[in-house]
């Protein structure tokens, strides 16, 4: 739902959004650290979403979201 409000409040084509668990507290047993929700949004299409696992510690899980999100992302501008 965030990627698709972003899109509509905005004069985007295309919009992200990430959220998740870095750590290194606020994980749960449905949610543990390192996990991260990716939604995509294009104007006149349904968002698309993955959830991922990724290991390390706060910097790291972080790190690889950034790259996780942007590759989505140039994936779907082509």
């Amino acid at each position: 739902e965030m990627a698709a409000g972003a899109l509509v409040n905005s004069n985007a084509m295309i919009s992200l959004a990430v959220s998740g668990v870095a750590g290194p507290a606020g994980g749960s047993p449905d949610k543990p650290v390192g996990t991260v929700c990716f939604s995509w949004c294009k104007l006149g299409d349904e968002p698309q979403t993955e959830r991922h696992q990724f290991a390390g510690d706060r910097d790291s899980v972080r790190r690889q979201a950034v790259v996780w999100a942007l590759e989505g992302l140039l994936a779907r501008l082509k």
